[in-house]
């Protein structure tokens, strides 16, 4: 989505005040004894916090590759092996892949709360600087199209090796999955409204809800931040009659997406035992809902839990804005992990299209899956898996891996030279920035 599954620096990053009070060792961090009578105490910050140095920003990075693995795991699994209800007598071994890739729901509602924090929390803090809104669009465009052209580029490759795709004919049918119509509309975030998902691509349907929640973030802020009471009107105006527009749920989790960016203010001070309780809590919960509740998109029914759930976690992220220690196992792990990120985006987005052409390659007719009971399934499973990831870290290089490039070359074109510094996402942090 993630989407996964998708956010980004806007500008040179800034560091926060210094925060005091912490001794940083490992994951959780020991520090200086707390006032016993004060666990958690809430501070809201000026500037939201995007430092790389800090305890969060690490944590959000490995979440970045983890929830776009989870996603295609949860996918791949779908695709290649029945419904764990409709096994009769499961085997031990498809049991607990069918546990440990049900996670994709939550993954996505993580998107969606960390891409709040991100691109919500960056545009905040770019706020009265010159041209920030174009910037802002200009960020925003380049992200997305920098990954989704090639991707439906490679879509419409697939299509054609299976078949669906005729090379020689161009269709404009708004209802084809393949046509020019859904090309843009895709691009545009129409799809699941006005155009399919291109290439029966299922995981697009969050990207239609990421591409609105960038358009109306600032439609939102525009009553705060314009100096005219007519753009003050005209910005919730636009905000009502486009979210009247949308499907509910879309706008639904715009709240949950929103959430982020209030929490990117927000920095809670808790003493490392209350980060532990809320660690398992949140951890018991997911356990929870994978076993009781919903495990598909997200719609007004699984509101409330990921209401719940999103609380609990992004408290969890602002209690952990505190300088990092790198050399602990933890964040060893972590920054391990985080190393996927840069083509997280990538990943989420062609996953789908290359399992349709592993299952075509394995069984043209489409007909067959995978056995249940016959543990060498699982290795076919687990190369097919690693192939997919193997393959969009590739794809990705050419592409993605240039979004920044792209970036300050669009900015140099459209904004004035004195609004895009040399130093513009010059960083390795800011690099990073999805």
């Amino acid at each position: 989505m993630c989407a996964a599954a998708s956010s980004s620096s806007l500008c040179p990053l800034k560091p926060v005040t210094q925060m005091t009070g912490y001794d940083p060792v490992v994951w959780l961090t020991q520090e200086k004894a707390m006032n016993p009578a004060s666990i958690m105490r809430m501070r809201l910050l000026d500037r939201t916090n995007l430092n790389e140095r800090y305890q969060h920003s690490v944590l959000i990075s490995a979440l970045r590759s983890m929830a776009a693995l989870q996603v295609v795991a949860a996918h791949l699994r779908r695709e290649l092996f029945p419904s764990l209800k409709a096994v009769a007598d499961p085997s031990l071994w498809y049991q607990g892949l069918a546990f440990l890739t049900g996670f994709s729901h939550i993954a996505v509602v993580i998107f969606f709360l960390l891409s709040g924090w991100l691109v919500g929390g960056s545009l905040l803090n770019k706020l009265g600087e010159p041209h920030c809104m174009l910037s802002y669009a200009i960020d925003r465009i380049t992200r997305m199209w920098i990954v989704l052209v090639p991707a439906f580029v490679l879509t419409l490759a697939i299509g054609t090796i299976m078949q669906t795709v005729d090379p020689g004919r161009v269709s404009y049918a708004p209802d084809n999955e393949y046509s020019w119509s859904t090309f843009w509309g895709n691009l545009f975030g129409l799809q699941g409204m006005a155009v399919p998902r291109f290439g029966g691509n299922f995981s697009l349907w969050s990207l239609s809800n990421e591409m609105w929640y960038y358009a109306l973030f600032p439609l939102l802020l525009l009553p705060v931040i314009a100096q005219r009471g007519s753009i003050k009107v005209a910005g919730l105006a636009a905000c009502a009659l486009i979210g009247y527009q949308l499907l509910f749920d879309l706008m639904l989790y715009f709240l949950i997406w929103l959430l982020g960016v209030l929490f990117s203010r927000i920095r809670i001070e808790a003493s490392r035992a209350a980060r532990l309780v809320l660690i398992i809590v949140i951890v018991a919960l997911a356990v929870h809902y994978r076993l009781n509740g919903s495990i598909g998109t997200l719609v007004a029914a699984t509101f409330a839990e990921d209401l719940l759930f999103s609380v609990l976690f992004l408290c969890l992220l602002s209690s952990l804005q505190f300088p990092a220690n790198r050399a602990g196992i933890g964040n060893r792990l972590a920054s391990l992990a985080g190393l996927l990120a840069p083509f997280s985006f990538t990943l989420y987005v062609i996953h789908y299209p290359l399992i349709y052409l592993a299952k075509f390659l394995h069984d043209p007719i489409g007909s067959a899956e995978l056995s249940t009971a016959d543990p060498a399934s699982l290795l076919t499973y687990s190369a097919v898996f690693t192939a997919i990831v193997v393959f969009a870290y590739l794809f990705h290089l050419p592409f993605e891996a240039h979004t920044y490039r792209l970036r300050r070359f669009v900015k140099r074109l459209l904004l004035a030279p004195a609004s895009v510094p040399e130093h513009f996402e010059g960083t390795p942090a800011a690099r990073r920035r999805p």
